[in-house]
């Protein structure tokens, strides 16, 4: 596992946007900061959280977090993964990146937030992203940070939003 400060740029808008949420939440890839931050804001407050993992070093950091409103699961083919319901948060940040935006396109009419990690152009070669972003109403580039980190959603006018 690599700790690097710039792994987490994505904090600020996933925290924002949790916070003024309510529903499921669904983590696709967990991580060292992501993990444990969507843990401890959803937990205490009864939100369910799913989180998905393939890679087994990141699966057993975050199977520490499991508990009855955090269920945590190793995912051996992203295909097979039921994530086709509704969601109010769904966070994307798993590998391969290449892989993103098919879980990303599963998710356009179910999760009211989609955020999306690593979404600047630079990574545009790994994530394919600008493939995707014609499914969706609306869109947030919240670059503060680098890497960029996205929101998407058919639901809520991003625009109207006070975000980060």
């Amino acid at each position: 596992m690599k700790f690097q400060m710039k792994y987490g740029s994505h904090l600020p808008i996933l925290i924002k946007i949790i916070s003024m949420t309510g529903g499921d939440v669904l983590e696709l890839g967990t991580g060292l900061y992501s993990t444990p931050v969507l843990h401890w804001i959803c937990v205490p407050n009864r939100r369910h959280l799913w989180s998905y993992e393939s890679k087994q070093s990141y699966y057993d950091l975050a199977k520490q977090y499991e508990d009855e409103f955090h269920r945590v699961i190793l995912v051996t083919n992203w295909d097979d993964i039921d994530i086709e319901r509704s969601w109010e948060v769904a966070f994307i940040d798993h590998e391969p990146a290449i892989r993103r935006k098919e879980d990303v396109r599963r998710l356009a009419n179910f999760a009211k937030y989609i955020i999306i990690h690593d979404s600047d152009w630079r990574n545009e070669k790994h994530t394919h992203y600008k493939e995707i972003f014609p499914l969706f109403l609306y869109r947030h580039n919240y670059t503060f940070t680098r890497p960029h980190t996205t929101v998407l959603s058919n639901f809520v006018d991003l625009g109207k939003l006070q975000l980060c």
